[in-house]
């Protein structure tokens, strides 16, 4: 007998028949799920390949953050959240194996079920998942859950609610979600949303910024914090989850603890004074040149180069295209072409980090995009050619320069490029037809040290055109409220992408995020185009198909100029205390995400 506790405020988008189909079709659960084909561990499999299942249990791991936290809701708009928060002591129905594409296991579910066509999915409850109170975890629970973040949560959980048509409870210990649209990620997307307490938030306020912790069902609990200053997670002693074969080898640390500092710099002062136990590198020249301090030649301090096979993702000062001045691809090009990155990169890393060529370079997800498109990929653009800039469709590459101060030969392309979009020097100052000069903010956080070096390298050279740019920093949080509200003209631009994109696409460039605060879409993007492959991608049953979708959104991203690009990390740099360890074998995602510390354990 199935109990319907809530339901979608939309109608069923496919046909009643189907829906019913979908509702009482025969179930057949599984211990996991695969973005395609079948997961590649069996039900019987003791832990996961990355993980080592003989892992030593105790003692504590300390990071240092630069900036701040004011809040310890992670799920809302309002407020900056400490690192952690909802990875260490929240859990989900599924977790995912980092060492496959897309692929989740039973985590508080123990089985879940779907169809051939993905038009629902079923979830059944481990009767054994508690809370770190001790109650247990619910169907009521998890229906709460997603209808309070679907709609009072950050905007990245309302795409999904909106696309259920039915939330119901089914059995026992069962819940059932019936969709509203073809989405073939849905079912992986909801297994993966946070678990809450429903109790812990009757009568509050859920939008509201606060210092109470959730109370969840994860590994570890906030044991104490002060906040701006530290947060210290402990390890639960009756975590509920700590022999499944999921969890094996992983949280095997007694505590967990954020040390915050007002500026990179003095983060890894800290970490040279013993007071932090991990440090991550993102500068290949400071890493050449920074670790020969004694404890690292003592060896109490271990160096590390962590490869990974995911994409590079899109990094660097992203235009805000909801600003006139940035409408017009011409200006956004000529602004490209004056970021001189061969100089940039040779000063503040030495020359050895690689440009991003391309959102997702670096990985079989990257198009050819140098090139023009062909075949299916060509087949999925034609349809929008008249409405894609040039480079989108015949191959775009970026320019480079000589490396020198100069940077004549590209200073040349923006002049002319600017002329053409009406933007000419008239007493040494770049102004359009009606007399207005170009000028504009770039808006930076603080201790960004890399940032606010090569955007001071970039004002320097847009000054040669005639653009007055000027830099702003600003704390932690003034910089999520500007930035969640789109209040700023350019501003440093990191999205990290996964071998397997699907539903976040929409946060990061669906055209609801140019007048819906809080996305991710910070450059305002708004390009039929994009969605229309975001769509192929999430209705593809074949991977090629999915594949050539994401070659075909690689090339209207980067060809439609919304972010100057600078560089990615084909390899990480830990530098770490000689009594944390971490297994032999890598996950292909390196240490983006289930790395460290869920892989990690202390041992003398």
């Amino acid at each position: 007998m199935k109990q319907i506790i809530s339901t979608g405020l939309r109608a069923f988008g496919l046909s009643s028949a189907l829906v019913f189909a979908a509702g009482f079709a025969a179930a057949e659960p599984k211990h996991g799920i695969a973005m395609y084909g079948e997961p590649a561990l069996p039900p019987d499999f003791v832990s996961l390949p990355q993980a080592n299942p003989d892992a030593p249990k105790g003692g504590k791991i300390i990071f240092g953050e630069s900036g701040s936290f004011d809040s310890l809701n992670p799920f809302i708009v309002k407020g900056v959240p400490p690192a952690g928060v909802s990875a260490l002591t929240v859990e989900t129905l599924l977790g995912r194996s980092y060492d496959e594409p897309f692929t989740l296991y039973g985590l508080l579910a123990e089985s879940v079920d779907t169809d051939a066509a993905r038009t629902y999915v079923e979830f059944t409850l481990r009767e054994a998942a508690r809370f770190s109170d001790g109650n247990p975890v619910t169907p009521e629970d998890v229906l709460w859950s997603f209808e309070k973040l679907g709609t009072e949560g950050t905007p990245r959980y309302a795409a999904a609610w909106k696309k259920i048509a039915k939330a119901e409870k089914v059995g026992t210990r069962g819940v059932r979600f019936t969709f509203t649209e073809v989405d073939r990620e849905l079912p992986l997307t909801l297994g993966l949303r946070p678990i809450l307490q429903k109790a812990q938030w009757e009568g509050k306020d859920f939008t509201a910024s606060t210092l109470e912790a959730p109370i969840g069902s994860g590994p570890y609990v906030v044991a104490s914090f002060e906040p701006g200053k530290f947060i210290s997670y402990k390890k639960n002693p009756d975590w509920w989850g700590v022999d499944l074969p999921f969890n094996r080898g992983q949280h095997n640390l007694d505590e967990v603890r954020y040390e915050y500092f007002g500026d990179g710099g003095v983060v890894f002062e800290a970490f040279k004074a013993g007071d932090i136990t991990s440090y991550r590198e993102t500068n290949p020249a400071k890493w050449a040149t920074n670790y020969t301090f004694p404890a690292v030649k003592s060896g109490d301090v271990v160096l590390a180069d962590i490869p990974h096979q995911r994409p590079s993702g899109i990094e660097g000062f992203a235009f805000n295209t909801r600003k006139p001045i940035f409408a017009d691809w011409r200006v956004r090009e000529a602004l490209i072409d004056a970021f001189n990155f061969e100089l940039i990169n040779q000063t503040l890393n030495g020359g050895a980090m690689p440009r991003i060529t391309s959102y997702y370079s670096n990985s079989e997800l990257g198009a050819a995009i140098t090139q023009p498109a062909t075949g299916k990929e060509l087949e999925l653009l034609t349809p929008f050619k008249d409405q894609l800039p040039p480079g989108t469709i015949e191959g775009y590459t970026l320019p480079v320069s000589d490396g020198t101060e100069a940077n004549r030969s590209n200073l040349r392309k923006a002049t002319k490029l600017l002329e053409e979009a009406g933007w000419t020097v008239q007493d040494g100052v770049l102004k359009n037809a009606a007399g207005e000069a170009f000028a504009f903010e770039i808006l930076l956080q603080n201790g960004a040290d890399d940032s606010i070096a090569a955007a001071n390298i970039y004002i320097e050279a847009l000054k040669r055109l005639g653009i007055d740019a000027k830099l702003t920093t600003v704390d932690s949080a003034q910089y999520k409220e500007r930035t969640t509200a789109y209040d700023f003209d350019m501003t440093h631009h990191i999205r990290s992408l996964s071998l397997s994109p699907g539903n976040e696409q929409w946060l990061y460039w669906g055209s609801a995020g140019v007048t819906e605060p809080g996305t991710r879409n910070w450059p305002g993007i708004n390009s039929p185009a994009a969605e229309a492959m975001i769509k192929v991608m999430l209705s593809s049953t074949d991977r090629a198909d999915f594949v050539t979708a994401v070659h075909a959104l690689d090339r209207i991203l980067t060809a439609g100029r919304y972010v100057v690009p600078i560089w990615y990390a084909d390899v990480s740099h830990l530098a770490y205390a000689k009594q944390l360890h971490f297994p032999a074998k890598l996950p292909i995602y390196g240490d983006w995400l289930g790395f460290q510390p869920d892989l990690w354990w202390y041992q003398e």
